[in-house]
C-alpha cells in the first residue's frame, strides 16, 4: 500500500521540528543566563548557600574521584603500552610518547571525564529535580518564599561543572605520570627529555584550546541535562533521548572545533 502525504504536511512537520529545536536550546541558554546572574548576585554567597554548594560539590565529586582516577591510570598504561609497542615495530619510537600525550591527555581524558560526570552526576541529578517538580516540592518551596533555581538548580549546575573540571585535571596529571612510567620506568633519567617534549606539545595556543575545551565540556554536561528538568513533562519539546542527543552533539562539536584549533 502506498501512502501519499499531503503537500503541506512536510513543511508543517519541518517547522514543528525547528520550533522544538529552538525551544530546547532557548531553555538551555535561559538557564545558563540565570545561573550567570545568580553567580553575580551577593545573596547567592550567604552562609546557607555556601554550605549547600559545598555539600553538593562534595557529593558530586569526592565519591567518584578515586574510582575515575584509577580508571584513568589503567587506561593510560594500556594505551601507552599499545602505542609504544606499535611505534617500536615501525621504527617510530621517538614519536611514541608525544603521540600518547596528544591522544590521551589532550583528547580522550577531558571527553571521558565529561561523559562520566554526565552519566554519573548531572543526568541523575536532573532526573531527581524532575521528580521533585512532579511531586510539587519545587512549587511548595516557591510558595514559602524560596527560589528553586537558586536553592536546587544552581548548586547542582556548579557542582557538575566543578566535578568535570576536577576529574579532567587530576586524570590528566595521572595520565602524564603513567605515560612517563610506561616509557621510562622507575627512573629519573628520562625527566629532561620528557619535560622538553611536554613543552613542545603544550604550546600556549594548544594549552589555551585545551583549557577552553575542558571548560566548555563542563558547562555542557552541567547545563544541558538540567535545563529540561525545569519544565513539566507535557511542556517538553522532546523526551530524555532528545536531551542526550543534544548533549552528545555539543560535546562532539566542541571536540571537532578543538581538533581544528590544534591541528589546522
Amino acid at each position: 500500500m502506498i501512502v501519499s502525504l499531503h503537500p503541506d504536511l512536510l513543511p508543517r512537520r519541518a517547522w514543528a521540528l525547528v520550533q522544538r529545536w529552538l525551544l530546547a536550546w532557548w531553555r538551555i541558554i535561559d538557564l545558563g543566563a540565570v545561573v550567570l546572574v545568580l553567580l553575580c548576585t551577593p545573596s547567592s554567597y550567604r552562609r546557607a548557600a555556601r554550605i549547600r554548594l559545598a555539600r553538593q560539590i562534595y557529593t558530586d565529586t569526592v565519591p567518584i574521584l578515586p574510582g575515575f582516577t584509577v580508571l584513568a591510570a589503567l587506561l593510560s598504561l594500556v594505551i601507552t603500552h599499545i602505542v609504544v609497542v606499535t611505534a617500536l615495530s615501525y621504527g617510530l619510537t621517538r614519536y611514541a610518547l608525544e603521540m600518547v600525550i596528544r591522544v590521551l591527555v589532550l583528547e580522550l581524558i577531558p571527553l571521558t571525564a565529561a561523559l562520566f560526570i554526565a552519566m554519573r552526576t548531572t543526568i541523575p541529578g536532573a532526573a531527581e529535580l524532575a521528580r521533585l517538580r512532579s511531586a510539587g516540592a519545587l512549587q511548595a518551596l516557591r510558595a514559602q518564599g524560596g527560589d528553586p533555581v537558586r536553592m536546587e538548580f544552581l548548586p547542582r549546575v556548579l557542582a557538575g561543572a566543578y566535578a568535570s573540571v576536577t576529574l579532567a585535571a587530576l586524570s590528566c596529571v595521572v595520565a602524564l605520570l603513567m605515560a612517563y612510567l610506561g616509557v621510562y620506568g622507575l627512573t629519573s633519567a628520562g625527566v629532561p627529555a620528557y619535560t622538553r617534549m611536554f613543552g613542545q606539545v603544550f604550546t600556549p595556543s594548544i594549552t589555551l584550546v585545551f583549557a577552553l575545551k575542558t571548560l566548555l565540556f563542563s558547562l555542557a554536561v552541567a547545563l544541558i541535562p538540567m535545563a529540561g528538568s525545569l519544565h513539566p513533562a507535557q511542556r517538553q519539546p522532546d523526551g530524555a533521548q532528545g536531551g542526550l542527543a543534544r548533549l552528545f552533539a555539543v560535546l562532539l562539536l566542541i571536540e571537532l572545533v578543538s581538533l581544528l584549533g590544534n591541528y589546522y
